[in-house]
This record gives C-alpha cells, structure tokens and sequence, in this order.
C-alpha cells in the first residue's frame, strides 16, 4: 500500500482526530469499528482491529463465548 499523504487535521481538545472519507472508505473502515493504537518510534500507528482468540490469538473460526472472542480449538479445551 502507498504511503499517500493525507491534508493535515487537528486535535481536539478531547485527543480525538477525524479521519477523511477517503481514507476511511479505502480501509475498509467503518463507523464504530474498533482501532488498535500502537507507536513505533515517533510514529502512532493506527490500524482496523482483526477479533482473535482471547486465549491464543488465533484469528479463524471464532465463536462467543461468555461474550468473548474464541477459537474452536480453545472452544473444546475449555470445554473438556
């Protein structure tokens, strides 16, 4: 992916930036979708969360459990 510079926003006095239509629509993002927000070296690094595992990480065939993200795997673990 391009590293396409986006105009400058501002902060508000809340910490909160908007993110342009643009740059929403091309990440998939949608309106309430959950952010990861890390920093690597002077950077803050804003990024679509991807549900996993509670317990492994695992991002595939994911199912609730006590209204937590988990793993089929797990799932018969913990059930065991």
């Amino acid at each position: 992916m391009d590293s396409g510079k986006y105009s400058a926003r501002s902060v508000d006095e809340l910490g909160r930036v908007i993110l342009p239509t643009e740059l929403r629509k091309r990440l998939g993002i949608s309106e309430r979708d959950k952010m990861d927000i890390s920093v690597e070296g002077d950077k803050i690094i804003l990024q679509k969360s991807v549900p996993c595992c509670v317990v492994c990480d695992n991002t595939n065939d994911l199912q609730q459990f006590n209204n937590k993200p988990i793993c089929g795997t797990c799932h018969i673990k913990l059930s065991a």
